[in-house]
């Protein structure tokens, strides 16, 4: 386990590690984010809203937040619901995340603590237009290929941004599971740091 100040550290020494093509997929956020005087609601989506919607969700919220940008808000969302995954919410733990559960049924809701001075984020599994996502003027930044080939229309969005991350489920039932998960979520983490490192 880690505390979320040496995850945080870590992940600010690590901007070498993006390659330069990523940073311009990244500069795309940044540059949607700049349009809206630093106010915008963001919405991560990957098909299931279990895994890298939720990573990618939490921790631009983090960043945001690190880097004094408070009228930025994340959500997520999916094509369909299904729950948020454990392993993913492991890896944030092990991040130095505190994670409450809410609810307790097959699509618990969870509250993310990162900041005590902050509401904690709210998680579940959700579609990208549940009631509980903003409706308009969202940037809408798709983190599956399987989501943006198959989401061609979103309504709410003004601006769609590819950022793909490779799916930590082809790890799920191996003893490397959460080993995965935790690789992705630190990739995660670097990389909604170095967008927000931009503004």
């Amino acid at each position: 386990m880690q505390n979320l100040q040496s995850t945080i550290s870590t992940a600010l020494n690590e901007f070498h590690l993006i390659t330069k093509s990523r940073k311009k997929e990244l500069a795309c956020l940044t540059q949607f984010i700049q349009k809206q005087g630093g106010f915008a609601d963001l919405i991560f989506i990957c098909t299931h809203n279990s895994r890298r919607s939720h990573l990618s969700q939490v921790w631009a919220q983090v960043a945001a937040q690190h880097f004094g940008f408070f009228g930025v808000h994340c959500y997520s969302g999916g094509t369909e619901a299904t729950a948020f995954y454990p392993s993913a919410i492991q890896a944030l733990e092990y991040h130095g995340l505190h994670i409450i559960p809410l609810s307790n049924n097959n699509n618990p809701v969870y509250a993310v603590s990162y900041n005590e001075n902050q509401h904690p984020i709210i998680c579940f599994s959700k579609t990208f237009d549940h009631e509980f996502n903003p409706q308009k003027n969202i940037a809408a930044i798709m983190t599956c290929d399987h989501a943006d080939q198959n989401c061609p229309f979103i309504p709410s969005a003004s601006v769609r941004i590819p950022i793909r991350y490779d799916d930590p489920k082809i790890a799920d039932g191996t003893e490397k599971e959460l080993e995965k998960y935790i690789e992705r979520s630190a990739q995660i983490c670097r990389e909604m740091f170095y967008a927000f490192s931009l503004l």
